[in-house]
Protein backbone atom coordinates (compact mmCIF):
# COMPACT_ATOMS: atom_id res chain seq x y z
CA UNK A 1 0.00 0.00 0.00
CA UNK A 2 1.25 3.61 -0.67
CA UNK A 3 0.79 4.59 2.30
CA UNK A 4 2.59 7.80 3.96
CA UNK A 5 4.41 7.95 7.32
CA UNK A 6 1.71 9.38 9.54
CA UNK A 7 -0.72 7.12 7.70
CA UNK A 8 0.94 4.54 9.27
CA UNK A 9 0.81 5.45 12.41
CA UNK A 10 -2.51 6.24 12.44
CA UNK A 11 -3.06 2.28 11.51
CA UNK A 12 -0.77 1.16 14.00
CA UNK A 13 -2.42 3.39 16.72
CA UNK A 14 -5.86 2.59 15.99
CA UNK A 15 -6.76 -0.03 13.28
CA UNK A 16 -4.15 -2.83 13.36
CA UNK A 17 -4.49 -5.86 15.32
CA UNK A 18 -2.40 -6.51 18.19
CA UNK A 19 -1.82 -9.73 19.11
CA UNK A 20 -1.30 -11.68 22.22
CA UNK A 21 2.66 -12.24 21.26
CA UNK A 22 3.18 -8.39 20.93
CA UNK A 23 3.23 -8.53 16.88
CA UNK A 24 0.99 -6.81 14.97
CA UNK A 25 -0.55 -7.37 11.85
CA UNK A 26 0.79 -5.39 9.05
CA UNK A 27 -2.17 -2.75 6.69
CA UNK A 28 -1.99 -5.46 4.17
CA UNK A 29 -3.12 -8.15 6.11
CA UNK A 30 -5.40 -5.84 8.16
CA UNK A 31 -6.55 -5.45 4.31
CA UNK A 32 -6.67 -8.90 3.91
CA UNK A 33 -8.24 -9.69 6.93
CA UNK A 34 -11.78 -7.08 6.16
CA UNK A 35 -11.56 -8.36 2.48
CA UNK A 36 -12.08 -11.93 2.90
CA UNK A 37 -14.29 -11.18 6.19
CA UNK A 38 -16.83 -9.50 3.96
CA UNK A 39 -16.65 -11.26 1.07
CA UNK A 40 -17.36 -14.53 2.26
CA UNK A 41 -21.58 -12.82 2.98
CA UNK A 42 -21.41 -14.59 -0.59
CA UNK A 43 -20.58 -17.48 0.37
CA UNK A 44 -22.36 -17.88 3.33
CA UNK A 45 -25.33 -15.97 2.72
CA UNK A 46 -26.32 -15.91 -1.33
CA UNK A 47 -24.53 -19.45 -2.17
CA UNK A 48 -21.61 -18.22 -3.78
CA UNK A 49 -18.82 -20.81 -5.56
CA UNK A 50 -15.56 -21.01 -3.66
CA UNK A 51 -13.82 -19.49 -6.77
CA UNK A 52 -16.73 -16.91 -7.43
CA UNK A 53 -15.90 -16.01 -3.74
CA UNK A 54 -12.16 -15.82 -3.80
CA UNK A 55 -12.69 -13.37 -6.80
CA UNK A 56 -15.19 -11.02 -5.16
CA UNK A 57 -12.15 -10.89 -2.20
CA UNK A 58 -9.69 -10.40 -4.32
CA UNK A 59 -11.70 -7.18 -6.11
CA UNK A 60 -12.48 -5.86 -2.52
CA UNK A 61 -8.96 -6.13 -1.47
CA UNK A 62 -7.17 -4.58 -4.34
CA UNK A 63 -9.88 -1.59 -4.65
CA UNK A 64 -9.01 -0.68 -0.79
CA UNK A 65 -5.28 -1.43 -1.50
CA UNK A 66 -5.24 0.98 -4.20
CA UNK A 67 -6.96 3.56 -2.04
CA UNK A 68 -9.53 4.47 -4.36
CA UNK A 69 -12.41 2.78 -1.69
CA UNK A 70 -11.93 3.06 2.33
CA UNK A 71 -15.05 1.77 4.14
CA UNK A 72 -15.82 3.60 7.22
CA UNK A 73 -13.23 3.10 10.60
CA UNK A 74 -15.28 0.30 12.81
CA UNK A 75 -15.25 -2.12 9.46
CA UNK A 76 -11.48 -1.35 9.27
CA UNK A 77 -11.09 -1.97 13.12
CA UNK A 78 -13.29 -4.82 13.52
CA UNK A 79 -14.18 -7.07 10.30
CA UNK A 80 -12.69 -10.53 11.12
CA UNK A 81 -12.42 -9.45 14.65
CA UNK A 82 -14.34 -10.68 17.95
CA UNK A 83 -16.79 -7.27 17.54
CA UNK A 84 -17.49 -7.73 14.25
CA UNK A 85 -19.50 -4.13 14.93
CA UNK A 86 -19.09 -2.76 11.40
CA UNK A 87 -21.18 0.19 10.99
CA UNK A 88 -20.25 3.60 12.06
CA UNK A 89 -24.25 5.74 12.33
CA UNK A 90 -26.72 4.96 14.80
CA UNK A 91 -29.67 6.73 15.93
CA UNK A 92 -31.57 5.85 19.04
CA UNK A 93 -34.87 7.56 20.40
CA UNK A 94 -35.63 8.89 23.56
CA UNK A 95 -39.74 8.73 24.99
CA UNK A 96 -39.99 10.40 27.79
CA UNK A 97 -39.98 8.12 30.78
CA UNK A 98 -37.12 7.14 33.17
CA UNK A 99 -37.24 3.33 31.67
CA UNK A 100 -36.89 4.82 28.13
CA UNK A 101 -33.92 7.47 28.95
CA UNK A 102 -31.90 5.27 30.94
CA UNK A 103 -32.53 1.28 28.53
CA UNK A 104 -31.39 4.07 25.27
CA UNK A 105 -28.38 5.26 27.44
CA UNK A 106 -27.60 1.33 27.81
CA UNK A 107 -27.34 0.79 24.15
CA UNK A 108 -25.46 4.02 23.35
CA UNK A 109 -22.74 2.65 25.75
CA UNK A 110 -22.73 -0.97 23.88
CA UNK A 111 -22.74 1.27 20.28
CA UNK A 112 -20.16 3.61 21.80
CA UNK A 113 -18.04 0.57 22.96
CA UNK A 114 -17.75 -0.84 19.48
CA UNK A 115 -16.53 2.47 17.50
CA UNK A 116 -20.22 3.93 16.48
CA UNK A 117 -21.51 7.19 16.91
CA UNK A 118 -25.13 7.78 18.29
CA UNK A 119 -27.61 10.99 17.87
CA UNK A 120 -30.68 11.37 19.49
CA UNK A 121 -33.42 13.62 19.39
CA UNK A 122 -34.90 14.97 22.85
CA UNK A 123 -37.89 16.46 21.61
CA UNK A 124 -40.46 14.34 23.53
CA UNK A 125 -38.91 14.67 26.79
CA UNK A 126 -40.94 16.86 28.81
CA UNK A 127 -39.52 20.67 29.41
CA UNK A 128 -38.03 21.29 32.85
CA UNK A 129 -40.62 22.31 35.40
CA UNK A 130 -43.10 20.24 34.27
CA UNK A 131 -44.97 17.83 36.33
CA UNK A 132 -44.59 14.22 36.73
CA UNK A 133 -47.06 12.64 37.82
CA UNK A 134 -45.59 9.10 39.29
CA UNK A 135 -43.62 10.97 41.58
CA UNK A 136 -45.28 14.18 42.19
CA UNK A 137 -42.81 16.47 41.51
CA UNK A 138 -41.33 18.20 38.71
CA UNK A 139 -39.04 17.32 35.50
CA UNK A 140 -35.73 18.58 34.87
CA UNK A 141 -35.74 18.27 31.61
CA UNK A 142 -33.88 17.65 28.19
CA UNK A 143 -30.71 19.17 29.05
CA UNK A 144 -30.45 17.43 32.37
CA UNK A 145 -30.45 14.22 30.42
CA UNK A 146 -28.40 15.66 27.38
CA UNK A 147 -25.41 16.29 30.17
CA UNK A 148 -26.05 12.57 31.53
CA UNK A 149 -25.51 11.22 28.46
CA UNK A 150 -22.37 13.05 27.73
CA UNK A 151 -20.98 11.53 30.83
CA UNK A 152 -21.71 8.95 30.03
CA UNK A 153 -20.15 9.11 26.65
CA UNK A 154 -16.90 10.45 28.50
CA UNK A 155 -16.96 7.40 30.67
CA UNK A 156 -16.87 5.04 27.95
CA UNK A 157 -13.82 6.41 26.34
CA UNK A 158 -11.15 4.83 28.19
CA UNK A 159 -12.62 1.39 27.08
CA UNK A 160 -13.68 1.90 23.61
CA UNK A 161 -12.23 1.30 20.18
CA UNK A 162 -12.30 5.57 19.72
CA UNK A 163 -13.34 8.41 20.72
CA UNK A 164 -17.39 8.19 21.23
CA UNK A 165 -19.66 10.97 19.44
CA UNK A 166 -23.00 12.33 19.30
CA UNK A 167 -25.67 14.73 17.75
CA UNK A 168 -28.18 15.76 20.26
CA UNK A 169 -30.96 17.80 18.63
CA UNK A 170 -34.43 19.48 19.90
CA UNK A 171 -37.00 20.99 17.68
CA UNK A 172 -37.47 24.89 17.41
CA UNK A 173 -40.82 24.62 19.09
CA UNK A 174 -39.74 22.64 22.79
CA UNK A 175 -40.07 24.79 25.62
CA UNK A 176 -36.31 24.65 26.83
CA UNK A 177 -34.76 25.36 23.50
CA UNK A 178 -33.33 28.60 24.36
CA UNK A 179 -31.79 26.32 27.10
CA UNK A 180 -30.69 23.75 24.63
CA UNK A 181 -29.66 26.92 22.35
CA UNK A 182 -27.20 27.32 25.08
CA UNK A 183 -26.09 24.68 26.21
CA UNK A 184 -22.44 24.78 25.03
CA UNK A 185 -21.76 28.18 26.38
CA UNK A 186 -18.22 27.06 27.48
CA UNK A 187 -15.89 25.06 25.29
CA UNK A 188 -15.93 22.77 28.43
CA UNK A 189 -19.61 21.92 28.56
CA UNK A 190 -20.96 19.31 26.50
CA UNK A 191 -17.90 17.93 25.18
CA UNK A 192 -19.02 15.29 23.72
CA UNK A 193 -22.10 16.19 21.77
CA UNK A 194 -22.67 18.35 18.55
CA UNK A 195 -25.85 19.98 19.07
CA UNK A 196 -28.41 21.17 16.60
CA UNK A 197 -31.27 22.96 16.47
CA UNK A 198 -34.05 20.77 14.17
CA UNK A 199 -36.02 23.71 12.31
CA UNK A 200 -39.22 23.18 9.51
CA UNK A 201 -39.99 24.80 6.55
CA UNK A 202 -42.61 26.79 8.55
CA UNK A 203 -40.18 28.13 11.12
CA UNK A 204 -37.44 29.44 8.63
CA UNK A 205 -40.48 31.44 6.19
CA UNK A 206 -41.03 33.33 9.33
CA UNK A 207 -37.73 33.86 10.38
CA UNK A 208 -36.36 34.88 6.98
CA UNK A 209 -39.20 35.92 4.72
CA UNK A 210 -40.98 39.93 5.31
CA UNK A 211 -44.20 37.99 6.36
CA UNK A 212 -46.24 40.55 9.42
CA UNK A 213 -46.22 37.60 11.93
CA UNK A 214 -43.24 36.16 12.82
CA UNK A 215 -43.90 34.44 16.43
CA UNK A 216 -44.84 31.22 16.90
CA UNK A 217 -46.10 28.54 19.94
CA UNK A 218 -43.62 26.46 22.02
CA UNK A 219 -45.41 22.76 22.48
CA UNK A 220 -45.09 20.78 25.37
CA UNK A 221 -44.66 17.40 23.62
CA UNK A 222 -46.51 15.78 26.80
CA UNK A 223 -49.73 17.36 26.00
CA UNK A 224 -48.83 18.06 22.60
CA UNK A 225 -50.87 21.77 23.60
CA UNK A 226 -49.19 24.92 23.63
CA UNK A 227 -47.32 25.82 26.93
CA UNK A 228 -47.91 27.89 29.78
CA UNK A 229 -45.69 30.42 30.92
CA UNK A 230 -44.94 29.59 34.15
CA UNK A 231 -44.58 33.31 35.11
CA UNK A 232 -47.38 34.83 33.33
CA UNK A 233 -50.09 32.03 32.96
CA UNK A 234 -50.10 32.45 28.94
CA UNK A 235 -49.40 30.80 26.67
CA UNK A 236 -45.73 31.19 25.75
CA UNK A 237 -44.62 32.44 21.86
CA UNK A 238 -41.28 33.32 20.68
CA UNK A 239 -40.31 35.25 17.85
CA UNK A 240 -38.72 33.51 14.73
CA UNK A 241 -36.25 35.96 13.81
CA UNK A 242 -35.10 36.35 17.12
CA UNK A 243 -34.70 32.57 17.55
CA UNK A 244 -32.65 32.64 14.56
CA UNK A 245 -30.43 35.55 15.65
CA UNK A 246 -29.69 33.71 18.93
CA UNK A 247 -28.84 30.82 17.11
CA UNK A 248 -26.00 32.32 14.78
CA UNK A 249 -24.70 34.65 17.33
CA UNK A 250 -24.25 31.50 19.63
CA UNK A 251 -23.10 29.55 16.41
CA UNK A 252 -20.47 32.20 16.18
CA UNK A 253 -19.36 32.28 19.37
CA UNK A 254 -18.52 28.41 19.64
CA UNK A 255 -19.30 26.43 16.02
CA UNK A 256 -22.90 25.46 18.23
CA UNK A 257 -25.29 24.91 17.72
CA UNK A 258 -26.17 24.14 13.92
CA UNK A 259 -29.16 23.94 11.96
CA UNK A 260 -31.03 20.66 10.51
CA UNK A 261 -33.38 21.46 8.18
CA UNK A 262 -36.12 18.64 9.11
CA UNK A 263 -38.81 19.07 6.16
CA UNK A 264 -35.79 18.84 3.81
CA UNK A 265 -34.92 15.46 5.19
CA UNK A 266 -38.14 13.80 5.33
CA UNK A 267 -39.10 15.11 1.30
CA UNK A 268 -36.83 12.77 0.69
CA UNK A 269 -37.44 10.16 3.26
CA UNK A 270 -37.42 6.72 1.37
CA UNK A 271 -40.05 4.70 3.82
CA UNK A 272 -42.30 7.31 4.99
CA UNK A 273 -44.40 4.55 5.73
CA UNK A 274 -41.84 2.83 8.23
CA UNK A 275 -42.03 6.79 10.33
CA UNK A 276 -40.83 10.12 10.14
CA UNK A 277 -36.95 11.66 10.52
CA UNK A 278 -36.54 13.27 13.57
CA UNK A 279 -32.28 13.07 14.26
CA UNK A 280 -29.02 12.47 12.26
CA UNK A 281 -26.18 10.67 13.06
CA UNK A 282 -23.16 12.92 14.91
CA UNK A 283 -22.04 14.67 12.05
CA UNK A 284 -25.73 14.67 10.53
CA UNK A 285 -24.97 13.65 6.96
CA UNK A 286 -27.03 10.60 8.25
CA UNK A 287 -30.71 10.78 9.42
CA UNK A 288 -31.75 7.79 10.03
CA UNK A 289 -35.29 6.32 11.86
CA UNK A 290 -34.92 5.26 15.23
CA UNK A 291 -32.96 2.06 15.65
CA UNK A 292 -31.70 2.88 12.13
CA UNK A 293 -27.70 2.47 11.19
CA UNK A 294 -26.18 3.43 8.07
CA UNK A 295 -22.64 1.28 7.36
CA UNK A 296 -20.64 4.31 4.81
CA UNK A 297 -17.46 4.04 2.86
CA UNK A 298 -15.54 6.74 0.66
CA UNK A 299 -14.13 6.63 -2.76
CA UNK A 300 -11.13 8.72 -3.60
CA UNK A 301 -11.81 10.97 -6.00
CA UNK A 302 -8.55 11.95 -7.07
CA UNK A 303 -7.15 9.20 -8.19
CA UNK A 304 -9.53 9.21 -11.41
CA UNK A 305 -7.99 11.82 -12.94
CA UNK A 306 -5.91 10.35 -16.07
CA UNK A 307 -2.64 11.75 -17.28
CA UNK A 308 -4.12 13.82 -19.74
CA UNK A 309 -6.47 15.47 -17.44
CA UNK A 310 -9.50 14.26 -17.67
CA UNK A 311 -11.97 11.83 -15.50
CA UNK A 312 -11.88 7.90 -15.73
CA UNK A 313 -15.44 7.00 -15.66
CA UNK A 314 -15.21 3.63 -16.64
CA UNK A 315 -12.89 3.15 -13.42
CA UNK A 316 -15.04 5.47 -11.41
CA UNK A 317 -18.23 3.28 -12.24
CA UNK A 318 -16.23 -0.03 -11.77
CA UNK A 319 -14.99 1.38 -8.14
CA UNK A 320 -18.71 2.03 -7.20
CA UNK A 321 -20.24 -0.67 -8.21
CA UNK A 322 -18.10 -2.84 -5.96
CA UNK A 323 -18.03 -0.19 -2.83
CA UNK A 324 -21.93 -0.93 -3.56
CA UNK A 325 -21.45 -5.09 -3.30
CA UNK A 326 -18.88 -4.23 -0.22
CA UNK A 327 -21.48 -2.42 1.53
CA UNK A 328 -24.65 -4.58 0.88
CA UNK A 329 -22.29 -7.13 2.03
CA UNK A 330 -20.80 -5.40 5.53
CA UNK A 331 -24.74 -5.17 6.35
CA UNK A 332 -25.10 -9.00 6.56
CA UNK A 333 -21.50 -9.47 8.06
CA UNK A 334 -22.22 -7.17 11.07
CA UNK A 335 -22.66 -8.03 14.41
CA UNK A 336 -25.85 -6.15 15.82
CA UNK A 337 -25.44 -5.31 19.53
CA UNK A 338 -28.82 -3.94 20.23
CA UNK A 339 -31.83 -6.75 18.48
CA UNK A 340 -33.78 -3.41 17.66
CA UNK A 341 -30.91 -2.26 15.06
CA UNK A 342 -30.64 -5.34 13.45
CA UNK A 343 -34.22 -5.46 12.71
CA UNK A 344 -34.58 -1.97 11.45
CA UNK A 345 -31.27 -2.19 9.21
CA UNK A 346 -30.59 -5.90 8.43
CA UNK A 347 -34.14 -6.89 8.16
CA UNK A 348 -35.38 -3.62 7.56
CA UNK A 349 -34.06 -0.64 5.03
CA UNK A 350 -30.33 -1.68 4.64
CA UNK A 351 -29.11 1.98 4.44
CA UNK A 352 -25.82 2.04 2.76
CA UNK A 353 -23.58 5.49 2.11
CA UNK A 354 -21.54 5.63 -0.72
CA UNK A 355 -19.83 9.01 -0.33
CA UNK A 356 -16.63 10.82 -1.89
CA UNK A 357 -13.19 12.08 -0.63
CA UNK A 358 -10.17 13.75 -2.43
CA UNK A 359 -12.27 16.62 -3.54
CA UNK A 360 -10.01 19.55 -4.21
CA UNK A 361 -7.49 16.60 -5.20
CA UNK A 362 -9.45 16.28 -8.46
CA UNK A 363 -10.05 19.89 -8.94
CA UNK A 364 -6.55 20.50 -8.91
CA UNK A 365 -5.68 17.96 -10.90
CA UNK A 366 -8.18 19.32 -13.34
CA UNK A 367 -7.29 22.61 -13.07
CA UNK A 368 -10.26 24.13 -12.13
CA UNK A 369 -10.54 26.38 -9.24
CA UNK A 370 -13.02 25.39 -5.83
CA UNK A 371 -14.44 28.72 -6.15
CA UNK A 372 -15.33 28.51 -9.47
CA UNK A 373 -19.07 27.90 -10.98
CA UNK A 374 -17.29 25.41 -13.47
CA UNK A 375 -15.97 23.24 -9.97
CA UNK A 376 -19.93 23.34 -8.64
CA UNK A 377 -21.18 22.22 -12.25
CA UNK A 378 -18.37 19.05 -12.11
CA UNK A 379 -19.27 18.50 -8.24
CA UNK A 380 -23.39 17.97 -9.75
CA UNK A 381 -21.89 15.89 -12.82
CA UNK A 382 -19.54 13.78 -10.36
CA UNK A 383 -22.24 13.35 -7.89
CA UNK A 384 -25.09 12.19 -9.83
CA UNK A 385 -22.72 10.17 -11.74
CA UNK A 386 -22.10 8.01 -8.37
CA UNK A 387 -25.81 7.96 -7.04
CA UNK A 388 -26.62 6.85 -10.62
CA UNK A 389 -23.92 3.69 -10.88
CA UNK A 390 -24.85 3.03 -7.14
CA UNK A 391 -28.50 2.79 -7.98
CA UNK A 392 -27.62 0.19 -10.50
CA UNK A 393 -25.69 -1.77 -8.86
CA UNK A 394 -28.69 -1.72 -6.16
CA UNK A 395 -31.02 -3.06 -8.57
CA UNK A 396 -28.86 -5.71 -9.86
CA UNK A 397 -28.69 -6.79 -6.12
CA UNK A 398 -32.00 -6.66 -5.43
CA UNK A 399 -32.54 -9.28 -8.56
CA UNK A 400 -29.97 -11.78 -7.22
CA UNK A 401 -30.86 -11.16 -3.25
CA UNK A 402 -34.13 -9.06 -3.15
CA UNK A 403 -35.55 -5.73 -2.40
CA UNK A 404 -34.69 -4.73 0.85
CA UNK A 405 -37.36 -6.17 3.40
CA UNK A 406 -39.69 -2.52 4.21
CA UNK A 407 -39.92 -2.32 0.14
CA UNK A 408 -43.58 -2.55 -0.65
CA UNK A 409 -44.72 1.16 0.57
CA UNK A 410 -41.53 2.85 -0.27
CA UNK A 411 -40.99 5.95 -2.69
CA UNK A 412 -39.00 2.92 -5.57
CA UNK A 413 -42.08 0.53 -4.95
CA UNK A 414 -44.11 1.19 -8.38
CA UNK A 415 -45.44 -2.25 -9.03
CA UNK A 416 -42.62 -2.84 -11.52
CA UNK A 417 -39.84 -5.49 -10.74
CA UNK A 418 -37.77 -3.76 -12.62
CA UNK A 419 -37.27 -0.83 -9.89
CA UNK A 420 -36.63 -2.94 -7.04
CA UNK A 421 -33.78 -2.08 -5.05
CA UNK A 422 -31.51 -3.61 -2.44
CA UNK A 423 -30.72 -0.65 -0.58
CA UNK A 424 -32.98 2.10 0.88
CA UNK A 425 -30.30 4.65 0.57
CA UNK A 426 -27.12 4.54 -1.59
CA UNK A 427 -25.12 7.51 -1.14
CA UNK A 428 -23.90 9.61 1.64
CA UNK A 429 -21.34 12.84 2.31
CA UNK A 430 -19.37 11.53 5.35
CA UNK A 431 -16.50 13.91 7.05
CA UNK A 432 -13.81 11.27 6.14
CA UNK A 433 -11.86 12.74 9.21
CA UNK A 434 -9.24 9.58 9.69
CA UNK A 435 -9.96 7.34 6.32
CA UNK A 436 -8.78 10.47 4.18
CA UNK A 437 -5.60 10.37 6.12
CA UNK A 438 -4.94 6.83 5.65
CA UNK A 439 -5.71 7.18 1.63
CA UNK A 440 -3.48 10.47 1.58
CA UNK A 441 -6.82 12.18 0.35
CA UNK A 442 -8.55 15.65 0.91
CA UNK A 443 -10.82 15.25 3.73
CA UNK A 444 -14.62 14.66 2.27
CA UNK A 445 -15.55 17.91 -0.53
CA UNK A 446 -13.40 19.93 2.32
CA UNK A 447 -10.79 22.31 0.54
CA UNK A 448 -7.90 21.85 1.79
CA UNK A 449 -7.16 23.50 5.64
CA UNK A 450 -3.35 24.56 4.47
CA UNK A 451 -1.02 23.59 1.90
CA UNK A 452 1.99 23.07 4.50
CA UNK A 453 2.84 22.67 8.05
CA UNK A 454 4.55 21.15 10.94
CA UNK A 455 3.27 18.02 12.10
CA UNK A 456 4.46 16.61 15.52
CA UNK A 457 5.39 12.64 15.63
CA UNK A 458 3.41 11.23 18.84
CA UNK A 459 5.33 7.96 19.02
CA UNK A 460 8.85 9.70 18.90
CA UNK A 461 7.82 13.65 18.66
CA UNK A 462 10.33 14.62 15.93
CA UNK A 463 8.80 17.54 14.41
CA UNK A 464 7.89 17.23 10.62
CA UNK A 465 7.10 19.68 8.18
CA UNK A 466 4.33 17.95 5.86
CA UNK A 467 3.28 19.62 2.45
CA UNK A 468 0.51 18.91 0.22
CA UNK A 469 1.89 16.42 -2.13
CA UNK A 470 0.39 18.28 -5.12
CA UNK A 471 1.71 20.97 -4.73
CA UNK A 472 4.73 19.49 -4.38
CA UNK A 473 4.72 17.66 -7.03
CA UNK A 474 3.68 20.89 -8.93
CA UNK A 475 5.98 22.91 -7.46
CA UNK A 476 9.02 20.22 -8.86
CA UNK A 477 7.62 20.08 -11.86
CA UNK A 478 7.32 23.86 -12.50
CA UNK A 479 10.75 24.54 -11.03
CA UNK A 480 9.79 26.72 -8.03
CA UNK A 481 10.40 24.61 -5.05
CA UNK A 482 12.83 25.59 -2.55
CA UNK A 483 13.11 24.81 1.37
CA UNK A 484 12.62 27.84 1.64
CA UNK A 485 9.50 28.39 -0.26
CA UNK A 486 8.31 25.10 2.39
CA UNK A 487 9.85 26.72 5.20
CA UNK A 488 7.93 29.84 4.77
CA UNK A 489 4.18 28.11 3.52
CA UNK A 490 4.57 25.97 6.84
CA UNK A 491 4.21 28.82 8.84
CA UNK A 492 1.67 30.82 7.51
CA UNK A 493 -0.40 27.47 5.60
CA UNK A 494 -0.99 29.45 2.42
CA UNK A 495 0.61 30.16 -0.61
CA UNK A 496 -1.47 33.23 -1.18
CA UNK A 497 0.44 36.45 -2.45
CA UNK A 498 4.19 34.57 -2.50
CA UNK A 499 6.50 35.78 -4.77
CA UNK A 500 7.38 32.05 -6.25
CA UNK A 501 3.95 30.69 -6.54
CA UNK A 502 2.39 31.52 -9.76
CA UNK A 503 -1.21 33.21 -9.83
CA UNK A 504 -2.65 30.34 -11.45
CA UNK A 505 -1.52 28.09 -8.66
CA UNK A 506 -2.30 30.38 -6.06
CA UNK A 507 -6.17 30.07 -7.19
CA UNK A 508 -5.89 26.23 -7.19
CA UNK A 509 -4.46 25.92 -4.10
CA UNK A 510 -6.77 28.30 -2.23
CA UNK A 511 -7.31 27.14 1.42
CA UNK A 512 -10.99 27.11 3.31
CA UNK A 513 -10.32 30.37 5.18
CA UNK A 514 -9.28 31.82 1.65
CA UNK A 515 -12.16 30.61 -0.02
CA UNK A 516 -15.59 32.87 0.77
CA UNK A 517 -18.18 31.50 2.71
CA UNK A 518 -20.59 31.32 -0.06
CA UNK A 519 -18.42 28.22 -2.27
CA UNK A 520 -18.50 26.90 0.86
CA UNK A 521 -22.41 26.31 1.19
CA UNK A 522 -22.94 25.97 -2.57
CA UNK A 523 -20.31 23.29 -2.96
CA UNK A 524 -22.68 21.40 0.08
CA UNK A 525 -25.55 22.13 -1.97
CA UNK A 526 -24.14 21.12 -5.35
CA UNK A 527 -23.68 17.58 -4.29
CA UNK A 528 -26.36 17.39 -1.92
CA UNK A 529 -28.55 17.54 -5.41
CA UNK A 530 -27.29 14.27 -6.09
CA UNK A 531 -27.03 12.49 -2.58
CA UNK A 532 -29.75 10.23 -1.32
CA UNK A 533 -28.70 11.09 2.53
CA UNK A 534 -26.97 14.84 3.64
CA UNK A 535 -24.13 15.72 3.43
CA UNK A 536 -21.39 16.59 6.03
CA UNK A 537 -19.48 20.10 5.48
CA UNK A 538 -17.94 22.71 7.45
CA UNK A 539 -18.71 26.28 6.60
CA UNK A 540 -15.66 27.35 7.35
CA UNK A 541 -15.51 31.76 8.20
CA UNK A 542 -12.34 33.77 9.11
CA UNK A 543 -12.17 34.41 13.10
CA UNK A 544 -13.43 37.97 12.46
CA UNK A 545 -16.14 37.13 10.48
CA UNK A 546 -19.36 39.32 10.90
CA UNK A 547 -22.29 37.99 12.22
CA UNK A 548 -24.48 39.13 9.78
CA UNK A 549 -22.47 37.35 7.15
CA UNK A 550 -22.72 33.62 9.35
CA UNK A 551 -26.39 34.78 9.06
CA UNK A 552 -26.38 34.59 5.61
CA UNK A 553 -25.00 31.53 5.16
CA UNK A 554 -27.66 29.75 6.91
CA UNK A 555 -30.36 31.46 4.59
CA UNK A 556 -28.42 30.63 2.27
CA UNK A 557 -27.77 26.63 2.95
CA UNK A 558 -31.59 26.81 3.18
CA UNK A 559 -32.53 28.37 0.01
CA UNK A 560 -30.09 26.19 -1.43
CA UNK A 561 -31.66 23.13 -0.65
CA UNK A 562 -29.15 21.71 1.97
CA UNK A 563 -30.95 19.18 4.84
CA UNK A 564 -28.63 21.05 7.65
CA UNK A 565 -25.78 23.33 8.25
CA UNK A 566 -22.46 23.32 10.19
CA UNK A 567 -20.74 26.69 10.76
CA UNK A 568 -17.03 27.38 12.24
CA UNK A 569 -15.40 30.75 12.62
CA UNK A 570 -12.23 30.22 12.78
CA UNK A 571 -10.37 30.04 16.38
CA UNK A 572 -13.52 30.16 18.45
CA UNK A 573 -12.70 27.02 20.06
CA UNK A 574 -10.02 26.79 22.15
CA UNK A 575 -9.12 23.18 21.01
CA UNK A 576 -10.07 22.96 17.47
CA UNK A 577 -8.57 20.47 15.15
CA UNK A 578 -6.38 22.74 12.97
CA UNK A 579 -4.64 25.58 13.10
CA UNK A 580 -2.35 27.24 10.38
CA UNK A 581 0.96 28.27 11.97
CA UNK A 582 1.15 25.60 14.60
CA UNK A 583 2.10 22.34 15.35
CA UNK A 584 -0.94 19.43 14.77
CA UNK A 585 -0.31 15.93 16.37
CA UNK A 586 0.00 12.78 13.87
CA UNK A 587 -2.90 11.48 14.93
CA UNK A 588 -5.52 14.24 14.50
CA UNK A 589 -8.15 14.74 11.64
CA UNK A 590 -6.46 15.45 8.45
CA UNK A 591 -9.24 17.65 7.02
CA UNK A 592 -10.89 20.95 8.34
CA UNK A 593 -13.76 19.40 9.64
CA UNK A 594 -14.04 19.97 13.61
CA UNK A 595 -16.01 17.64 13.90
CA UNK A 596 -15.13 14.67 11.27
CA UNK A 597 -15.41 11.27 12.74
CA UNK A 598 -15.85 8.21 9.96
Amino acid sequence: MKLSENARIILEKRYLKKCSDGSIETPESMLSRVASNIALVDKKVYGKSEKDTQEIEKRFFETIEKLEFIPNSPTLMNAGRDLQQLSACFVLPIDDSIESIFETLKHMALIQKTGGGTGFAFDRLRPAGDFVRSTNRISSGPISFLKVYDSGTEAIKQGGVRQGANMGTLRYDHPDILEFIACKESNQDITNFNISVTVSDEFMEKAVEKNPESSFYLINPRTNEPHLDAETGGLKQLDAREMLNIIVIRAWKNGDPGLIFIDQMNKYNPTPHMGKYETTNPCAEQPLLPYEACCLGSINLGLFVDDNGGINWNRLREVVHTAVHFEDNVIDATNYVIPQIEKMHKHGNRKIGIGVMGWHDMLVKLRIPYDSEEALVIAEQIMKFINGEARIKSAELAQERGAFPNFQGSIYDTGKNEDKIRNATLTTIAPTGTISIIAGASSSIEPYFSIAFMRKNVLDGEILTEVNPLFWQIAKEKGFYSQELIERISKTGTVQKDPEVPPHLQRLFKTALEIDFTWHVKHQAAFQKHTDNAVSKTINMKNNVSIDDMKSAFILAWKAGCKGITVYRNGSKSDQVLNTGTLIQAEECAGCQPYGFN
